[in-house]
């Protein structure tokens, strides 16, 4: 709708799926959570099981938008306008999240972190539809932390989003989880700071290495919202927030 009424998009007819019941619903099994892509942020934020097991996705539902669009925004519109800005991309890289794509043909399932190939680009053919995101669920010993920076506490495009979780072992990063958004052409699964991160102590030290990695594997703009140089440096001290964290 933004699109349309800026100009961007021609005026023609369009498809409302706002009512096909194939697209609904929150189906749990011992191994995964599955949502409908007409699930809600609402419905998110509602789910007792969300909010214990999948907390970042819940967090970035809240940061969407005001309550109207929480009550009509579906996770599958967010995930298929593709923006590098948007508030759940960071927490479902972080869930290694599945996407169930569907025609009339076919469907086949997609990992999320593939799903993106470029600014605006994904592998969603023009005959294809968004029908389910299927989450693995995970131990409960994850830590997990989710900030959106963005010019007002509400109802702001994110100047930097970003979604971690993170396993301890006696004081070791057993494993670990980092995404952020607003800092790349798509939403980035910072891989390398990952594996800078995974094995190490939390020290001082360890935190300025993965900062430095981080810095440079990211690549944000100077555009209306902010620069460049403010989200690299914003992106270093959520690592930061999030190494205080799991120190506590």
């Amino acid at each position: 709708m933004v699109l349309l009424e800026a100009g961007k998009l021609p005026h023609r007819n369009f498809l409302s799926i706002w009512k096909l019941p194939e697209l609904r619903g929150i189906e749990v099994t011992p191994q995964h959570v599955i949502l409908g892509a007409l699930t809600t942020y609402t419905e998110i934020r509602n789910s007792e099981i969300m909010m214990r097991e999948f907390p970042l996705l819940c967090r970035a539902a809240a940061e969407t938008g005001s309550v109207a669009t929480q009550n009509r925004g579906t996770l599958g519109g967010n995930i298929a306008n593709a923006s590098p800005a948007a508030d759940s991309p960071p927490a479902l890289l972080v869930y290694d999240a599945e996407l169930e794509l569907v025609s009339a043909s076919e469907s086949r399932w997609v990992r999320y972190h593939a799903f993106w190939i470029g600014y605006k680009q994904t592998l969603l053919r023009a005959d294809e539809l968004i029908r389910r995101i299927r989450l693995s669920r995970a131990a409960p010993a994850w830590q997990h932390y989710y900030r959106k920076v963005g010019t007002r506490r509400a109802q702001a495009i994110s100047k930097v989003c970003f979604a971690a979780a993170a396993h301890m072992d006696a004081g070791r990063v057993a494993d670990i989880r980092i995404a952020l958004g607003s800092v790349a052409p798509t939403v980035l699964r910072a891989v390398e700071t990952e594996k800078t991160l995974r094995g190490e102590i939390l020290t001082p030290a360890n935190l300025r290495k993965a900062q430095e990695v981080l810095a440079r594997e990211i690549a944000p703009i100077d555009d209306m919202r902010s620069t460049a140089r403010y989200r690299r440096r914003i992106a270093q001290n959520l690592l930061a927030e999030f190494w205080d964290l799991l120190s506590t």
